[in-house]
């Protein structure tokens, strides 16, 4: 399959250099893919020869790229060692190196938990391991309750929230150890986990900020799917820009009162549970007047309203909150710290994703059989953006291993995160419209119209990731947080500054 995308072209579409491709017997030794930039240039080993069928590409790939990297990841700078690969050695004669190498070969642990999921899949899944497809539903409801199913037969045996202590359910391992699981899930083509917020966003926050009766009274129900979470951040005039919260929660002898109306809140009409930034401090700046809360989203008062996407479906809700009563045992963090506590939801929202890192291989898989069977290889300018398609994909998952490897030194993903939300989501709608002009002449066509390869799923994909650029944050604001908070630039004023200064 890859020889199909780097074996008859010199040059990628979009690419600024110039490629040479030395095409080697397919001996375990690999081929050389180098780009000839000036001085910090990177030599790119593929080593994916002829493969018999296009479903090993992404195994062979995953463990030729970490032998890539092993020993050679140098400061903005991917070097073949010489030794390793018998290639030629840099312009001095020799590798020059910035600081110590990498190493990102597993470890005899990590291998093991390799095996040990991929041999649960092979014998759990509903379908036909690496081969078969999760069934489609029209009805959102019997998709959600499916997901249930699927999400609690996979915590009963261990392999949800993995990094979570063993108290709650997890299995008290580090980031790279999800990462592994999340790539066997990939592989297996297994669903997305329906109790998603909860695992990766409200769960995380709880571990981090709540008091030890939150996460006794909580936790427990978040990994098999038991109650489900969402997320009550974004508001009709206050999406990316949070500081703008205009939901009010008014102090009372017990509790709070909660005020306002909530947008794009995936999943709320399933939702048990839902974390909520609400405003409790008018007078305090923008930042410091917001509180964390976990809202009961049965409580009298919640009002979720569908809206239907462009998609037909409507997995995206409109909340309303009515004079909602929250106890203040539902407070998370103190009173006004709710930026800083939502500060680590979103650093988990738009750091590593193994989310969409999942999604974005497994649809690399399906485009690659999918332009095979409609003969898009043939065409060159299909095919170097396929070969494109493929490159960005990888570096996504190298983006992600450089945020793991944060992580598993004990750092937070940090505002670096942005970059890699702002790379992915790009990306996606790059890929997605790739996909279209591979179907060709089915491209306008629909779920249940004949030779339509793929059954409409692309389309509906199109249409999804047309919004990457606008959930998890806009990449508007992306931007603004790598320029101020990575590049050191000045900030951009708010728009009260902007008035004051033109009058």
């Amino acid at each position: 399959m890859a020889s199909h995308l780097f074996g008859q072209d010199r040059d990628l579409h979009g690419a600024q250099t110039e490629t040479a491709l030395v095409v080697g017997e397919l001996d375990r030794r690999p081929a050389l893919f180098g780009h000839g930039l000036p001085q910090l240039a990177i030599e790119v080993l593929l080593a994916v020869g002829h493969l018999a069928h296009p479903g090993e590409v992404a195994g062979a790939v995953e463990e030729i790229g970490r032998g890539l990297a092993q020993g050679q990841l140098i400061l903005g700078q991917l070097e073949i060692h010489p030794p390793m690969l018998g290639a030629s050695s840099g312009p001095d004669g020799g590798v020059s190196t910035l600081r110590g190498p990498m190493d990102l070969a597993p470890t005899p642990e990590i291998d093991r938990l390799r095996a040990e999921v991929r041999a649960w899949l092979e014998a759990n899944l509903p379908w036909e391991y690496g081969v078969g497809l999760p069934p489609r539903f029209d009805d959102l409801a019997e998709e959600v309750a499916f997901g249930r199913r699927w999400q609690g037969q996979l915590a009963e045996a261990g392999w949800v929230g993995v990094t979570w202590p063993i108290a709650y359910g997890g299995r008290g391992l580090g980031p790279a150890a999800n990462f592994v699981v999340q790539e066997e899930l990939a592989r297996a083509r297994a669903p997305e986990l329906v109790g998603r917020i909860g695992v990766n966003l409200a769960g995380p926050t709880l571990l981090a900020h709540g008091t030890d009766e939150q996460k006794r009274r909580w936790l427990p129900q978040v990994l098999p799917a038991r109650e489900l979470w969402c997320q009550l951040f974004s508001e009709p005039d206050a999406g990316s820009d949070l500081a703008s919260v205009r939901t009010t929660a008014r102090k009372t002898d017990d509790g709070w009162v909660l005020a306002g109306t909530k947008v794009w809140t995936s999943y709320a009409q399933f939702a048990d549970w839902g974390i909520c930034l609400a405003r409790s401090d008018s007078e305090a700046a923008r930042h410091r007047g917001l509180s964390f809360f976990v809202v009961d989203m049965h409580a009298p008062g919640v009002e979720v309203r569908p809206l239907v996407q462009i998609t037909g479906e409507a997995e995206f809700n409109e909340v309303h909150l009515d004079e909602v009563f929250v106890a203040d045992d539902q407070l998370v963090g103190a009173p006004g710290q709710g930026w800083t506590v939502a500060g680590s939801t979103l650093s988990h929202e738009r750091g590593v994703n193994p989310r969409q890192l999942v999604i974005h291989l497994q649809h690399l898989d399906e485009l690659l059989r999918t332009a095979a069977g409609t003969g898009a290889f043939d065409d060159p300018r299909l095919r170097r953006r396929l070969a494109q398609a493929y490159v960005e994909v990888r570096l996504f998952q190298l983006h992600n291993w450089r945020s793991l490897s944060r992580l598993e030194r004990g750092l937070e993903p940090g505002p670096e995160g942005s970059a890699l939300k702002l790379y992915w989501s790009e990306m996606s709608k790059r890929l997605h419209s790739l996909a279209l002009d591979v179907l060709g002449t089915a491209a306008p066509l629909w779920h249940g119209a004949a030779d339509n390869p793929g059954d409409g799923s692309w389309q509906r994909a199109w249409l999804y990731y047309l919004a990457s650029s606008i959930f998890a944050g806009t990449n508007e604001i992306q931007r603004n947080v790598i320029g101020e908070r990575v590049l050191g630039l000045p900030r951009e004023r708010a728009p009260e500054e902007v008035r004051r200064g033109s009058r």
